[in-house]
């Protein structure tokens, strides 16, 4: 092999050493006499001298910073389109959407990549000491000499059936010549782009029913993007949207929530089916479930009873097995229910005046809260969840669509298959009336209970109830731990 700070003239012995090259890797490949230039030729240059760091900044900043704040800006890109129930459908679907943004994102950026600032520094386009007019001409070199290799390793047979051996051999002779002026020691403009142009051709003449458009690469990455979104969605996190306050305190309107659909056993396609089964949730869970008078609707409750319990009401107060539910007063507080705009409530501000709790249930403790004026009978049940459902309820007790009040107030559960997953945190709260309510972004829905910023004034009343030994009503027992 010459010595690599030679110049590209060949000498004998790797004239020899080319055609030696060539004959192994048409063979390997079952195609006689067809190399792929890159070892055909071994008069290469250095290797281009390039800042690590500087080359993954600009990959990181570029290609997954910039493309991921376009997705987190999803709201003021679909505030822009016009009103239609498509577009209600995407602004409902905040995963599959921000996927999609940040994958065309990345893909127009990809394409400028050449004259993005920094991209000298970081080496994009190959060989140091190129002009910035040659380097996507230089990339997209290198890329043809790949694609030229794959095609002839996947379709080696067919290839050497269906093209002559003068034409394989101009191929051949073609990516050597390209390999050769790419790699030579120094770089010689106008031969790079003369061989780049005559490669570029007779791949083309010759491989071109093998190679893919430009467009079916972008429409297969679209395509695979949607696809990993819709799998994300349907098998492992969804993103969920609160419209009412039934959950107050917990959560409020207008919080968006993501909801672990792993947490019970992964569902399998098109049933109702688990993979495995993580049956039942535990007392406490907050869980995203299809209603069962109306499985068309997606309800939020917390779980209270599970099969073998018995459920009551006495007195507005929760019994659990014969026994009140553990809780702390936290204090007498209000709240000004805003509703979503469009939403199924309307209108202005709807004011709750009541008693905010701690409860304990196994190993959880939660807010409740109690409206002065209740909706909810204050006294019902007994109730006996029956294998194979739970039983749920609301934080904002007086004013909750549960379990207590389903099949005309006979009361009802949640089966199991209904179940669609675990909330996991909130990662963005918005109301129309109330604007961006940012102080909620990361909060987890099952963590240490946390007050939403009208009740900030109990936070020592709420510390209390969470400290050992806490203070608790004469009818109650201790919680747990």
């Amino acid at each position: 092999m010459p010595d690599r700070d030679r110049t590209d003239t060949p000498t004998k012995a790797a004239s020899s050493e080319k055609k030696h090259a060539s004959a192994d890797d048409s063979q390997a490949a079952g195609v006689p006499g067809l190399g792929d230039g890159a070892s055909a030729y071994r008069g290469a240059a250095p290797p281009a001298e390039r800042s690590l760091i500087a080359y993954l900044g600009f990959h990181v900043g570029w290609f997954f910073l910039v493309p991921g704040l376009v997705a987190l800006s999803r709201r003021f890109w679909l505030a822009a389109l016009p009103e239609s129930g498509f577009t209600e459908t995407l602004r409902g679907q905040p995963i599959p959407v921000a996927i999609v943004l940040f994958t065309v994102a990345a893909m127009v950026l990809w394409g400028q990549r050449y004259t993005l600032p920094g991209a000298a520094a970081a080496g994009v386009g190959g060989r140091s000491g190129l002009p910035a007019s040659i380097r996507k001409s230089f990339d997209r070199a290198r890329a043809l000499r790949e694609e030229a290799r794959a095609i002839r390793r996947a379709h080696g047979k067919e290839i050497g059936r269906i093209l002559r051996e003068e034409h394989r051999h101009e191929l051949e002779a073609a990516l050597t010549e390209l390999t050769r002026a790419m790699d030579a020691a120094t770089f010689d403009e106008p031969a790079f782009l003369a061989a780049f142009e005559k490669a570029e051709e007779v791949v083309d003449a010759r491989l071109g029913r093998f190679r893919k458009s430009e467009a079916r690469e972008y429409a297969e990455s679209i395509f695979v993007a949607v696809m990993v979104a819709l799998g994300i969605r349907a098998f492992v996190i969804e993103a969920f949207k609160i419209p009412s306050g039934s959950m107050i305190p917990t959560l409020l309107v207008g919080d968006h929530i993501f909801v672990n659909k792993l947490a019970y056993g992964p569902l399998l396609p098109f049933t109702k089916k688990r993979l495995w089964n993580a049956m039942p949730p535990g007392r406490g869970d907050v869980i995203v479930f299809l209603f069962p008078e109306n499985p068309e609707e997606d309800f939020i409750k917390r779980v209270i009873a599970l099969p073998g319990d018995k459920l009551e009401v006495k007195d507005g107060r929760v019994w659990l097995n014969d026994k009140p539910i553990p809780r702390c007063l936290v204090g007498r507080t209000n709240y000004a229910e805003v509703p979503e705009v469009g939403g199924p409530l309307g209108g202005g501000p709807i004011t709750q005046e009541g008693d905010l709790y701690v409860e304990y249930l196994d190993n959880q403790a939660y807010l409740t809260f109690y409206t002065l004026s209740s909706l909810i009978r204050t006294n019902a049940g007994p109730w006996y969840p029956k294998q194979g459902e739970v039983w749920v309820l609301g934080d904002n007790r007086n004013n909750s669509r549960d379990s207590r009040e389903w099949w005309g107030q006979k009361g009802g559960g949640v089966p199991f298959e209904n179940i669609r997953g675990r909330a996991l945190w909130i990662w963005l709260s918005y109301t129309g009336g109330e604007g961006n309510k940012a102080e909620r972004i990361g909060s987890t829905v099952m963590g240490r209970p946390r007050l939403p910023a009208s009740m900030k004034a109990l936070q020592s009343a709420l510390d209390k109830c969470l400290a050992p030994n806490p203070p608790l009503e004469a009818l109650g027992t201790l919680p747990p731990g």
